[in-house]
């Protein structure tokens, strides 16, 4: 149906502009959000948020572009990145994140190199699942709230 050379550079999955979806979104592909998304989505590929986007959701994905606005904690295992028009409101745990000039973000950041996360593994003899590590990240946010509030 698709050859693959049309697949690459784009996502497999729209939320069109004018949507408004509510959920758990699990996908092997990549995601591409130009509507409301209110839910967790869980991404083996890269997740965009495009400028009139709006997510509520805690993210994982291996890559993810910010053009519009999110509401909720990430975990990227690649790259983050936050575009002119991009914002951001919640803590991230990321390889690597770049913010354009213009882009908003407000939370916590925790960055770890793949080389540390791949010695950190062969030391507990298993990996560390995405969803551990969102954990964790929500876990320092409650802590901040509480440093915050006390």
């Amino acid at each position: 149906m698709f050859k693959e050379s049309k697949r690459s550079g784009s996502a497999e999955t729209l939320i069109g502009l004018g949507t408004h979806v509510e959920g758990k979104l699990v996908s092997e592909s990549s995601i591409r959000i130009e509507g409301e998304y209110r839910g967790d989505i869980d991404c083996k590929g890269d997740v965009i948020i495009g400028e009139c986007g709006v997510a509520r959701s805690g993210i994982i994905a291996r890559d993810l572009t910010i053009a519009g606005k999110v509401f909720g904690d990430i975990v990227a295992k690649g790259r983050l990145t936050i575009t002119a028009s991009g914002q951001l409101f919640g803590n991230v745990l990321a390889h690597t994140m770049l913010i354009q000039d213009g882009g908003i973000y407000n939370g916590n950041c925790r960055m770890e190199r793949a080389v540390e996360q791949r010695n950190r593994h062969s030391q507990d003899g298993v990996a560390e699942p995405a969803l551990q590590q969102q954990q964790q990240v929500k876990e320092t946010q409650a802590k901040e709230k509480a440093r915050q509030a006390g």
